[in-house]
């Protein structure tokens, strides 16, 4: 069971996790064992709330697939286990950062005191720019 928040939580059998081998340079170890973990989860099918599954099918994010299949590869380290893991905190972040709610703005205005404080500064800016002007001779 993965808990997402207090009341959200995926069973263990909606995950579909495989080991697979990992990608790249390692050796022997690398080409012998299957340390990377194949996470398929499918969002039509889960038990997540409507809510859930509208936000997170109406998002464009490079792991979830047109078909609304969320695939996460993890081969970060080399033990399975902790692959796994990877593979699941990743599913868990991902599905809290799509379905968070947005803080709505607020417009604000600024105060009387701060356009006093902006004027008063315009003020000061124009007088020190206007003395640095040439220097005019009063005509006789």
């Amino acid at each position: 069971m993965i808990i997402i928040c207090g009341t959200v939580s995926i069973p263990d059998n909606e995950l579909e996790i495989a080991a697979i081998r990992a990608q790249g340079a390692g050796g022997q170890h690398v080409n012998k064992t299957s340390t990377a973990i194949h996470l398929r989860f499918d969002i039509r099918a889960s038990s997540l709330p409507e809510y859930y599954k509208a936000k997170l099918l109406a998002a464009s994010h490079h792991l979830i697939t047109s078909d609304g299949v969320m695939v996460i590869k993890a081969q970060e380290y080399r033990s399975q286990e902790l692959n796994r893991e990877a593979a699941i905190a990743r599913l868990t972040a991902v599905i809290k950062e799509l379905t968070a709610e947005q803080k709505s703005r607020r417009a604000t205005r600024p105060t009387r005191a701060s356009k006093q404080r902006r004027l008063n500064a315009k003020a000061q800016k124009s007088s020190v720019k206007a003395l640095r002007g040439k220097i005019r001779r009063p005509v006789d």
